[in-house]
């Protein structure tokens, strides 16, 4: 008979094996299913539009996107784990997958609400930031920088520049200005004016996976 901790091991390993199945499909989403198609479907068009005013708001889409998560992991990990070794496994692979994508849920949202707590909260923010201001064909992975680094997209973030209409509220102090404490990770430039013009151009090179002119 199986101990306990050898059970509880198996088991940790196997959600670990799905939540790392997760960040791979984040990866490969993100850069394909999100930029490569240049704003052709829902997931790109939603996605690039995120660029366009680097903001975060939860509407229907998620609740499209947790749908979508669920029934991979029930009509695919489910059965593959169920098939490989037992049923058991099948939940735990599809468990593992969910976790992961609530992982990344969480931290995305995260970047762009508030400011960073800890050596993670601080790598997540500019590894993203770097994405998004910098060079937004790097840095797919949102979660974690593995795939980046086996794909040869990343690129680590110097101090970022971010155009100051686009940001992040938790960034500035009162006077709309960047807080001392971010001053070393990031810079804010250009004029916080944002016309017809300037959305035109904004939209333009997001959907061009372009970054942002300053």
């Amino acid at each position: 008979m199986t101990s306990t901790p050898t059970t509880l091991a198996v088991a940790a390993l196997t959600i670990g094996v799905g939540m790392m199945l997760w960040f791979l499909a984040e990866y490969l989403l993100h850069r394909f299913a999100m930029h490569h198609l240049d704003g052709r479907g829902i997931m790109s068009r939603e996605h690039l539009e995120h660029h366009v005013h680097s903001s975060w708001s939860f509407d229907v889409t998620h609740l499209l996107s947790w749908t979508g998560v669920a029934v991979v992991g029930v009509v695919l990990w489910f059965p593959v784990g169920w098939w490989l070794v037992s049923t058991s496994t099948g939940v735990l692979l599809a468990v593992g997958w969910a976790l992961g994508y609530a992982f990344y849920e969480f931290h995305h949202a995260r970047c762009h609400l508030a400011p960073p707590r800890g050596r993670y909260g601080r790598w997540v923010r500019r590894h993203h930031f770097q994405h998004h201001f910098g060079a937004p064909m790097s840095n797919h992975g949102v979660s974690l920088p593995l795939w980046d680094h086996v794909f040869g997209t990343h690129r680590a973030p110097g101090r970022i520049r971010v155009p100051r209409r686009l940001a992040l509220p938790w960034m500035l102090d009162a006077d709309g200005e960047l807080r001392p404490e971010f001053a070393e990770d990031y810079e804010l430039v250009g004029r916080d004016v944002l016309d017809d013009r300037q959305a035109a151009i904004d939209r333009a090179r997001a959907f061009a996976s372009q970054a942002p002119t300053e």
